[in-house]
C-alpha cells in the first residue's frame, strides 16, 4: 500500500498547456507543437510517498520536486518520474526500526511492462544502519521487481571492518549483502573489541538499574 502527498500539484494538460504563439506572414496565429519528452505532464512540490505493509511503514521517500513525463516514442507509450532536486529514502524493518537510508542529487523512476526501476545520480549514498556501512557512488540502479541494487561505476564502501572500493557492485535492496565486482586498494581495520558503539538512529537511551 502506498500513500502520496504533495503540498503543491501542477497538472499540464495538452489542450491548455503553455503553447508558444507566433504570427505567420498572413497575420494568422500559429502554435508550435509541444515536445512532451521535455515538458512534464505533472509537477509535484514537497512530495512524500509512504509505503506500508499490514499497517506498518516499510518505506518513506521525500523529494522537493517531482516531474511526471508521458510521451510516445518509437511507436511505444513511455512514462517516467524525474526528481531533478534529489530524493531521500528511509527503509524500515518489520519491527519499525530504521534500517537503510538513500540520498541522491537526482533520480528517475521508470516503469515499463514487467519492470520497475529507479536510477539515482550524483553523490548517491546508501547507509545500512545496523551494519554501520556506508556505500557511495556516482550512479546507482534499483530494480524493484528483482529487489536488487547495482552499478557499473566506481563505488566505495566504508564500515567498522575497513574500506572496500572498486568498479561495479551488486547488492540486495537493503544493502545487507554487497559484492564489488572489480575491487582494488581495499583494506581491513583492526578494532578494539572493548569499543562501545552507539547507533544514534535507533538509540532509545540507557537502561537504568536500581540497587537492591
Amino acid at each position: 500500500m502506498r500513500r502520496f502527498a504533495g503540498h503543491q500539484v501542477l497538472c499540464v494538460i495538452a489542450a491548455c498547456a503553455a503553447i508558444t504563439l507566433f504570427y505567420n506572414c498572413s497575420g494568422q496565429p500559429e502554435s508550435t507543437p509541444i515536445d512532451f519528452e521535455l515538458t512534464p505532464m505533472q509537477v509535484v512540490y514537497n512530495m512524500e510517498i509512504v509505503q506500508s505493509e499490514k499497517g506498518a511503514v516499510t518505506m518513506r521517500m521525500t523529494a522537493p520536486v517531482m516531474q511526471h513525463f508521458e510521451f510516445r516514442k518509437d511507436s511505444l507509450d513511455q512514462s517516467y518520474d524525474h526528481y531533478p532536486q534529489g530524493i531521500h529514502v528511509d527503509a524500515y524493518t518489520a519491527d519499525g526500526a530504521l534500517e537503510t537510508t538513500v540520498d541522491a542529487d537526482e533520480a528517475r523512476h521508470i516503469t515499463t511492462v514487467g519492470r520497475e526501476e529507479w536510477k539515482a545520480y550524483g553523490n548517491v549514498t546508501i547507509v545500512n544502519i545496523p551494519k554501520r556501512e556506508r556505500m557511495v557512488s556516482d550512479t546507482m540502479y534499483w530494480v524493484q521487481d528483482e529487489k536488487r541494487i547495482y552499478t557499473d561505476c566506481y563505488v566505495k564502501i566504508t564500515s567498522p571492518q575497513g574500506i572496500m572500493q572498486g568498479y561495479g557492485m551488486e547488492s540486495d535492496e537493503r544493502a545487507n549483502f554487497t559484492v564489488i565486482l572489480k575491487p582494488f586498494d581495499s583494506f581491513s581495520r583492526i578494532s578494539d573489541s572493548t569499543e562501545v558503539v552507539i547507533d544514534s538512529a535507533n538509540f532509545i537511551g540507557p537502561l537504568l538499574f536500581k540497587e537492591n
